[in-house]
Formats: structure tokens, sequence, C-alpha cells
């Protein structure tokens, strides 16, 4: 690889794009400096990386770095032994929670996970460092008194010794007795010590030590003589607080300086981790899809004209870095006895897009990005990519267009292996066209002698049929509509593009006569060759069609089949609703006719018949003959229901095996389990213990406990209490929990403030006791920390 070709195929903008998804410095520099990799191996752990971090993110929303900081410069100011700032310090704590809860994802997914299971393992747990930050810095970063019992200490003596200097000092100041002399009657500070305005005239009227004076000099701030040894211990008393803050702070920081190797070994994890993020929600935001990466077929010593085993399958692929509503995706491929392709076609036709196109979602590819073409995309992991795209003039170098491209291919020619890919764009262009179409043919001959693949265009007629004629080699063309003068942007592989020049000023009113004679001063041959073209376009455009139709007559007849299926689901739905409703009818038949039995049996068994008890054993008898037949009916086995076909989703109508009965699918939980809901109850059954019976729900079906199909319009994720009363706090709280619970909210973010904790308490105790609360904990940080309560509710949903 080289950085010529990153720039030409603009691999760094969409280093650009993927380095906004990053959420801190280490990550955005390592995003702006990642480079593909000529690694199968390494590649494809790339991309299973990627696949499962996008899994992941659907599965747990909470996986992201924030609260996560660049600590480098931090951590170098450690180790010099200097003492770092709280707000370095509470950066720290931040970044180690953020990877605690990270590890704890990542490892406790390794089953599903293993990929982003070994990232989490490389993230180290410092519990104690971030406990000893806590317990000593606020969130806003101010050193707490509880830090240490000397800390504690000092704080209250200096707030003693304030409150008794403030109030002996405004005594002084609120004196009638020093009112003519002072300029107003307040207190105020200077270099940190209290001081009173004396007017500059009564200087030595109240004695005192003068710290300051006004801008005009008429007002003079005195200390006064009475105040000044409770201004000197008071000021001790700050001397000595700010020591002792320091060497919490020191003590602090020689922890972190200890810990420094396993936090920036955290940071570099966290980095590659943020990055496999980043490379999932750039993917999600331009509907990619995950490519398969394949060696190449011949990796020995190899003839001429022998295929290199090269595969570059791209299914309805789309340059990245174009408007996804107006792009035209494009189908392209090596053919299995083709690993040349020359695209031919007018001008602003798409050729170069396509030569962009492949080489820029090969070097996506091969950085574990997925890319934006339809599942099945295939590529070889190439040992390098080459390109010579656009005008490459050089007024520095003295370098026409053509000496330009032509240095670019001659280092190409030098360098280029059987498994690199070669890009040229307008082969032979710059110069005299009969001398160009020869060079392109020798060049396309060259590389195809190598067994180097290539994608090349060019204008040229020559190379046409030089392309068409010559084995590994085949041509390619972007389409142009005749009716609308404009191009299609579409690509077809194994037809040369038409010469659309005539064709084209006759549209535009070119007089018949002009037109006629510049007609017949082409070369015969070009027109024949130009008719049988279009003869062949016709009738490729014709099998398509037909193809088009025969496959929207397969898929309408596919469509009544599942709609007859469902049909004949439903059918048998209702006839075993009959048969189980004619069943229990039964049961309850057979309990009078056994009544009945009794009755008569107890009747004959007391003294001789008589005509009327012969009747009643006759009655008996035929009885018995009903009861066999009603029992036999009643054991009738059911037969299994018709099973439809499809992949099975939620809202999905099933039939259970193991219980015999119907149910409603909830959720797919993965490739082999999902949550169906039988009557009341919510299981976890296997996929494969299942038949699908009807596709959809047409109306939400509804549970003894809660609805399938919610219609409870959600209340918000978040609910504020401060400055409410507590009762008003409880019945807000109240009826925010039940219509949180009703809207099937997952938890809620209830914010009652920090304050004297008394609110938290009342709206904590009263989470404890309700019924649809499972759990409940503080904020994190960034989540507002003791001021909020996240709450989660039941159902095995938090």
């Amino acid at each position: 690889m080289n950085e010529h070709t990153y720039r030409i195929l603009e691999y760094d903008k969409i280093l650009a794009r993927l380095a906004n998804y990053c959420s801190f410095e280490i990550s955005k520099e390592s995003a702006l400096r990642w480079r593909p990799t000529t690694d199968l191996d390494e590649a494809r752990l790339w991309q299973q990386e990627t696949a499962e971090a996008r899994a992941l993110l659907v599965q747990q929303p909470d996986l992201h770095l924030g609260g996560v900081h660049d600590l480098r410069l931090i951590l170098e100011q450690a180790e010099r032994g200097g003492i770092l700032l709280p707000i370095d310090l509470l950066a720290v704590h931040s970044t180690i929670l953020r990877t605690r809860r990270l590890r704890q994802i990542l490892v406790g997914n390794a089953p599903r996970y293993p990929a982003l299971a070994e990232w989490g393992y490389q993230l180290h747990d410092l519990e104690h460092v971030a406990a000893e930050i806590a317990g000593a810095i606020s969130d806003r970063g101010d050193v707490l008194d509880s830090a240490s019992p000397r800390l504690a200490s000092l704080r209250s003596e200096i707030r003693v010794l304030q409150d008794r200097l403030q109030s002996r000092i405004q005594r002084i100041a609120t004196n009638s007795d020093n009112a003519p002399y002072l300029q107003e009657a307040l207190v105020t500070q200077r270099q940190g010590r209290y001081v009173i305005p004396l007017r500059a005239e009564f200087k030595g009227r109240i004695p005192g030590i003068v710290h300051d004076q006004s801008g005009s000099g008429a007002t003079l701030f005195v200390e006064p003589f009475a105040i000044v040894e409770l201004n000197n211990t008071w000021r001790q008393r700050q001397m000595e607080e700010q020591e002792e803050v320091n060497r919490i702070l020191r003590e602090l920081s020689e922890l972190v300086a200890d810990e420094a190797l396993y936090l920036r070994s955290s940071l570099t994890a966290l980095a590659g981790l943020d990055l496999i993020l980043a490379r999932a929600s750039y993917a999600d935001e331009i509907d990619a899809n995950q490519p398969q990466l394949l060696g190449f077929q011949h990796d020995d010593v190899r003839e001429p004209e022998q295929h290199p085993g090269v595969i570059l399958d791209l299914i309805q692929a789309r340059h990245p870095l174009l408007d996804p509503a107006t792009v035209v995706p494009i189908d392209f491929h090596f053919g299995p006895t083709t690993f040349i392709v020359v695209i031919t076609g007018p001008n602003t036709g798409g050729k170069t897009v396509t030569l962009k196109t492949a080489g820029l979602l090969t070097l996506m590819a091969q950085s574990g990005m997925a890319i934006p073409a339809k599942p099945g995309s295939q590529l070889s992991l190439f040992d390098a990519v080459w390109a010579d795209i656009g005008d490459e003039q050089s007024i520095e170098q003295n370098l026409s267009t053509f000496s330009s491209h032509m240095t670019n291919i001659v280092h190409i020619l030098h360098t280029a292996t059987p498994h690199s890919l070669a890009l040229l764009d307008e082969l032979g262009a710059g110069t005299d066209p009969e001398e160009g179409s020869a060079l392109a043919q020798a060049l396309l001959q060259h590389l195809r002698d190598s067994g180097v693949p290539t994608i090349a265009t060019t204008h040229y007629p020559e190379v046409k049929l030089f392309a068409h004629s010559t084995a590994g080699i085949t041509n390619a063309s972007v389409e142009f509509d005749l009716e609308s003068l404009r191009p299609t942007y579409e690509l077809s592989i194994g037809l040369p593009g038409r010469s659309n020049a005539l064709a084209i000023a006759r549209r535009l009113g070119l007089p018949r006569p002009i037109a006629d004679n510049a007609e017949s001063l082409v070369n015969p041959e070009s027109l024949t060759a130009d008719a049988l073209l279009n003869e062949i376009r016709s009738a490729r455009d014709a099998a398509r069609s037909a193809q088009q139709k025969a496959e929207a007559q397969q898929r309408m007849v596919a469509s009544r089949e599942a709609e007859l299926r469902a049909q004949l689901a439903k059918i048998e739905e209702a006839r075993r609703a009959v048969l189980n409703e004619a069943r229990q009818q039964i049961q309850e038949e057979l309990g009078t006719l056994h009544q009945e039995v009794a009755r008569i049996r107890s009747r004959l068994q007391k003294g001789a018949p008589t005509q009327h008890d012969r009747f009643l054993a006759e009655a008996e008898k035929a009885l018995q003959a009903r009861l066999a037949t009603e029992q036999a009916l009643a054991q009738q086995v059911e037969p299994e229901p018709t099973p439809l076909s499809g992949p099975i989703q939620a809202g999905d109508l099933v039939w259970v095996t193991t219980l015999q009965a119907s149910g409603r699918v909830q959720n797919v939980i993965n490739e082999r389990e999902i949550e169906v809901q039988v009557g009341s109850f919510r299981l976890k059954v296997p996929l494969d213990g299942v038949v699908l019976r009807e596709h959809g729900a047409s109306e939400p079906e509804t549970t003894g406990d809660r609805p399938i199909s919610n219609t409870h319009p959600s209340p918000g994720i978040e609910l504020d209490l401060r400055g409410l009363r507590v009762d008003e706090t409880l019945e807000r709280l109240d009826e925010y929990i039940d219509a949180a619970y009703l809207a099937e909210l997952p938890w809620a973010r209830i914010i009652h403030g920090k304050g004297t904790g008394a609110l938290r308490q009342v709206v904590r105790d009263f989470l404890r006791q309700h019924p649809v609360i499972s759990k409940f904990r503080s904020g994190e940080q960034g989540e507002g920390g003791d001021g909020v309560t996240v709450a989660y509710f039941v159902d095995g949903r938090d």
C-alpha cells in the first residue's frame, strides 16, 4: 500500500468520517492513522470485531466510552512527581469507572462476542484508585473535609475563627463612635485579611495596619489592631489547611503514578475498542455489510496468462462518499477466466467512480470496515492497491498529464504482483490517439502476462476489440440513455461501450446531411460493430426483461402460496377450536352418563326385576355403548398443524410442540432461541421446538398480566422532582412509575438533586417497596451522580 493510492481513492476522507465516531483523542488519532492490513487472519479478525460490535451495540445501548479521558499528560506529570489538580484526579476516576463497566460488559458477553472479550481482558480494574479519589475529591473538584482527620479539624477551627473574626470586626465597623471616620460601615478583604474602609483624613483615629488604599487615595483599608492577632491565627490555619490539601493531592498523585503502567495499558485497549465501536457506528450510518475476505486460489508460481485466482465480487456496491439517495449501485466481478476488466463509456458516465468504488471498498474491507454493498460480496486480500486516476499534471516537476500518468504506470509495472490490484484511468490518454491506443493495448498485454488483476478505463475503440479477442481480459461499459441524453451510471460487464457521438448529434438537432456525411466517413467495420452491439444489447435487455417478469411471477406465486398456507393455518385453528369445544362438551356429558349408569345399576340390584327394570337394563346397555363412543371421540389425537415457510419473527403465531399449544413470538433472542407468549406465560423455547403457523399478528394479543402490543403512551425516560415537597414528590413519583411501567420502559432516571439527601432517601424508600421495581442505583459519572437514581422495572428487563 502507498500514500498516493490512499489520497487518490480518498481513503483519508473515510478515516476522517471514522474519527468523528471516536469518543476521545487517542482513538481519533488512531483512526486517522488507520491503514489496511495485508494479513488475511488479521483482516478477518477486524471484520469479526466490527460485526460483534454492531450486534452488541443493539443489545447494550450503554456500550460507549463516555467518561473516558486522554490521561497521557496527566500520567506523565504524576510520574515526574508533580501534584495533580483535583480536576485531573476526577478525570482519572471517571476513566477507571468507565473502564470497569466496559470490562464487565465485554467479559460478561464473552461466549457470544469472543473477539470483543479479548479487548475486555486487557482493561485493568483499578477500583482501589477510584475509591481513594472518590473518598477525597467531590464531584465539583473540591477536596472533601473527610479526606483526612487533620483536614476536617483544621476546617472546623477555621470556620470558628472566621465567625469570631467577622463578629469582632463587624462590631468595630458598626460602632457609632467610628461612623464619622469610615467611608461606609462595611467589612472587606485585602491580601486575605479582613479590613474596614477608613477615610484618609482620619488616618490613625482607628489604630491599625494599612493594607491598601483606593485609586483616589481618599480611602484607606485598615486592619484594626484589635483583630490582628485573631486575623493572624485565622490566616495561619488557612495555610495549614492548604498544606494538608497539598499533602492529600500528593498522595493521590503518587497512587496514580504507581498505577500508571496499568492505566496506560487500559488507555491503549480503550482506544482500540473505541475504534471498533466507531467502525460499527459508521457501518450503520452507510448501511454497510460485512464482506467475505478470501485468500488467492493460486499461491504457487504461475504461468503466463494463468488466472491468479483473484476474487472481487461486489454486489450492489455504492461509493461511500456519494449521496446514498442518488448514487447508482453497481455489480462488479472478475470472471472465472478473466482478471482484467476494460471499462468504456461516455464522459461523466461513471467509469472513474467505478474504479474508485472498487478500490476504496477493497481498502475498507482490509481495514476491518463493513462495506456499502449487499451481503454476499467477496474480496480477495490484496497485498497492495495501485491507482493511477485523474489529472496528475505537475508544474513543479515540469511533467505533462501524459508524462505524469506514465511515471505512475511505470512504478506500478515494477511493483505490482499477481496478488495486487491495479486501477488505471483513461489508459493511454493525453497523447496521439493512434500511439495512445497502441500503448494501452501493450500495457494491458503486459499486465495480463504478469497476472496482475486490473481494472482500466479507456475511450479507444481498438482497445475494446483487443479486450474482446484476448484471453483473460473482458470488456465492460457504463450505460447511456439516448432518449434523455444522460448516462445511467449502470455497469455492464461483458459488453463494450458504444460510440454514441453521431446519435447524440442527431438528437441535438445536427442537420441530417451533415450527420449522414459524417457517418459515411466512419470506418464501415466500426458501424457494423456498433450495429452488432445494438443487437446484443437489445437481446440482453429482452432477456433481462423476461427474467424480471419471471421473477415477479415467482414472487407472486410465492406470495399466493404464503396466503394459502396462512388461510389453511386459520382453518386448522378454527377446526381445532371446534374440536376442543366439542371435547369439553363431551367430557361434561360423560359425567352425566356415568351418573345415569350408576343410578340404573343401583335400581337393578334391588330385588326381582320388573318390566320397568328390564327397560332400564336395556337403557344401560345403550348408554354404555354411547359412553364408549364418546370416550373414543374425546381421546381423539389432534393432527400437527400445517407449517409455514420463512423465518420466524416477532409477532408470528407458532405452535409449541412440547406444550401442544399456540403462542405469539415476543422476541427472537438469537439463532437458536425465541421468547413466546403462551396464555399468560412468557417462555423461552428453542427455535427447533416450534412450528410457524401465521406471519405477524393482526391484532395485539393480550394476556392476564400485560399487553403484548403496548398502547400506553410513554411518560419519558426521566422525571425531575427537584423543588417539590415530600407529599408532592410521592404523588408525582407514584403516577410516573405506573405510567412508565405500563409503557414498558426498561428503566427510569429520577432526578432528586443532592442537597441534604432527604429527598433522595424518600425516593429510594418508595422505590424499595414498589412491586414493579426490581432494583435501583445511583447515577454514574456523567449521569448526575448521587443527585440521580436509576430505577429498573421487573419482567427481566433490567
